[in-house]
């Protein structure tokens, strides 16, 4: 493991440890063009319900697209459609450049934070929301949901004061910022890993004090094993992830 410092108010998580692959998963969603950016959607057509998923560095991953399928067909009380925006144009941080263990790859690691700073795509989301909106006006009620890198952009585009969104999820999110927590207004859940400070994870929660909470730390699973970071193969790590999958949908089913 590289042992890269954090870049950008990342986490040392955050930055290196490395994505693993999962086998044979075929993804049953399908793409489409929203908001000008390429879309994976997935969920049945008569959702009411929607979600915002915001991927984490390494963009369309079989973990991620796996999780939102799971988000979209596992509530049989409660339909959802859901929606990964590409930010990243087809170009998420190359796998061949994990971990960043040379001076080169830890430069461009920080030059990607930078490009694709969580403030500057947190303010491409209400437009985006908006169009999808137009296209499916049968949804509605929103949440998102970030993992990683898309935790902190999820954070702050449901504490500003323009949110439209119901809820607001993040999972194993980097760059945790308890002052933040005071301005989210809406059910907040936040799923943690061991790879995060614990100290700031309780000062967020405390901070949580305008609307329905859920706070965990999953102890034993790094940062990202709910995303690109799984690995699905190990057996703990599979039924962790979709513990994950479950608190999230319990959660959302309550305060949507």
């Amino acid at each position: 493991m590289s042992t890269m410092p954090a870049q950008h108010g990342h986490s040392e998580a955050c930055c290196n440890v490395p994505p693993v692959v999962s086998k044979g998963y075929d993804a049953k969603g399908s793409y489409e063009e929203l908001g000008g950016f390429k879309t994976y959607t997935t969920g049945p057509g008569d959702a009411t319900k929607g979600i915002i998923t915001i991927y984490d560095i390494f963009g369309y991953f079989p973990q991620t697209l796996q999780g939102a399928d799971i988000l979209a067909t596992s509530d049989d009380s409660q339909k959802y459609r859901v929606f990964i925006p590409d930010w990243f144009g087809g170009k998420p941080f190359p796998l061949e450049k994990f971990p960043p263990d040379t001076p080169e790859k830890q430069k461009e690691l920080g030059e990607f934070f930078q490009k694709y700073s969580p403030p500057s795509v947190a303010a491409k989301v209400p437009d985006y929301l908006k169009a999808v909106q137009a296209k499916y006006p049968e949804i509605k009620s929103w949440a998102i949901i970030g993992f990683c890198w898309g935790g902190k952009v999820a954070a702050l585009t449901v504490s500003a004061p323009d949110n439209t969104f119901k809820a607001g999820v993040q999972a194993h999110p980097a760059m945790v910022d308890p002052s933040e927590a005071d301005k989210i207004k809406i059910p907040f859940c936040m799923l943690a890993s061991k790879d995060e400070k614990a100290e700031d994870v309780k000062k967020f929660e405390a901070g949580l004090t305008a609307a329905p909470k859920h706070v965990e730390i999953f102890g034993d699973q790094v940062h990202g094993w709910m995303a690109a970071r799984a690995d699905l193969e190990d057996e703990r790590v599979r039924s962790e992830y979709k513990r994950g999958y479950e608190t999230v949908l319990k959660f959302l089913s309550k305060n949507m």
